[in-house]
């Protein structure tokens, strides 16, 4: 293909069908190549959906706007927040780099109680509903939290300030996820009551590069418990739970799957574990979803992007149980004829 061709939008041609997407978490093949995306941009949303939200006044027409996009992509969901919640931390100043104990608003027992904790059942929640009547036939929402519990705490107390107080105050510890782990737990309790939500996301990046931000002896005492409530809330009400984290999470992926219980892992680097590997190392125990590298995508001739896209596919045809897509999100940075050059790769099999 030319460049040309590369950078023409791309259109799906066929109906959305949230039953593809049902079928990838539940491990199985899907009726056809399924596009998994946690975030795309502003910029793409206009791009797909064309003009017809342009300046539009409607609080609806922004989520409306990023359906259509998401619809025309080909994707069979849009994912979504409830509006208004949201863990309260200090002023952070946007530079290059930044400590993790900006903007922290938790030191001690006192502050914790002053906290301005949020109310979730006082959410709207008929958002999902009033949303959902927006949809195209044959898609769901898939709702995810305002940060995950690690990264509330870390917001709220600073990362730095966490480690010591673990060693510290470990009462206290204790309570700050309780706080934070109870909302997140709740808000999926009440998310999953509405029909329109056919998913959840656990959001919550864990570690880095190397390793995971706490030990793990520490995030199966203080983080897992409350991921582990959160996946039973879900599928109590018959959802899957996928899991969105960044960093390597080697040491605690058994914990993942037989302790916690989520249904997919999102969010893959080249530089710590090739989507094509976890899938073959945890492919037949979770879904795996995206994976495609971020920094690929982006430094990568749209043609090979292209071919690493279509040869996932291939490998994961027969087995089932992916779904294709960036290993993180679509950035703005993201050349827009490198991400279509991604999902024509699963347009072109359709």
């Amino acid at each position: 293909m030319s460049q040309l061709d590369w950078n023409e939008t791309p259109c799906a041609r066929e109906e959305p069908d949230f039953g593809n997407l049902l079928a990838v978490l539940e491990r199985r093949r899907p009726a056809r190549p399924t596009l998994f995306e946690f975030f795309l941009n502003g910029e793409l949303h206009r791009r797909l959906a064309g003009d017809k939200f342009a300046g539009g006044k409607d609080p609806l027409d922004p989520y409306r706007e990023a359906a259509l996009a998401f619809r025309n992509a080909g994707y069979d969901y849009l994912t979504v927040l409830v509006p208004g919640f949201w863990f309260q931390t200090g002023h952070v100043e946007q530079k290059s780099s930044r400590s993790l104990n900006a903007g922290a608003l938790v030191s001690d027992r006192a502050s914790f109680k002053s906290y301005p904790w949020p109310d979730v059942d006082a959410l709207d929640f008929g958002f999902l509903d009033r949303l959902g009547a927006e949809l195209h036939r044959g898609m769901k929402l898939i709702v995810y939290c305002p940060n995950g519990i690690l990264e509330n705490v870390i917001n709220i107390v600073g990362f730095e300030n966490l480690c010591f107080m673990i060693h510290d105050d470990e009462k206290l510890v204790v309570d700050l996820f309780e706080a934070v782990g109870s909302r997140l737990v709740r808000h999926v309790e009440l998310c999953v009551r509405h029909d329109s939500v056919g998913a959840v996301i656990g959001n919550d990046d864990w570690g880095f590069k190397t390793q995971t931000m706490l030990k793990t002896e520490d995030m199966r005492r203080f983080v897992f418990p409350w991921h582990k409530r959160l996946v039973a809330a879900a599928h109590a009400a018959g959802r899957p739970a996928i899991l969105h984290s960044c960093g390597n999470l080697a040491p605690v992926m058994d914990d993942i799957i037989a302790d916690i219980g989520y249904d997919a892992k999102h969010s893959y680097e080249d530089a710590i574990l090739p989507v094509e590997e976890a899938y073959e190392r945890y492919g037949r125990r979770i879904a795996i979803l995206g994976g495609i590298d971020v920094d690929f995508v982006c430094r990568s001739a749209p043609e090979k992007v292209y071919e690493r896209s279509r040869a996932m596919l291939d490998r994961t045809r027969e087995r089932g149980g992916y779904a294709l897509g960036t290993g993180n999100s679509v950035p703005g940075y993201v050349p827009q004829d490198h991400y279509f050059a991604m999902i024509r790769a699963a347009l072109d099999m359709r």
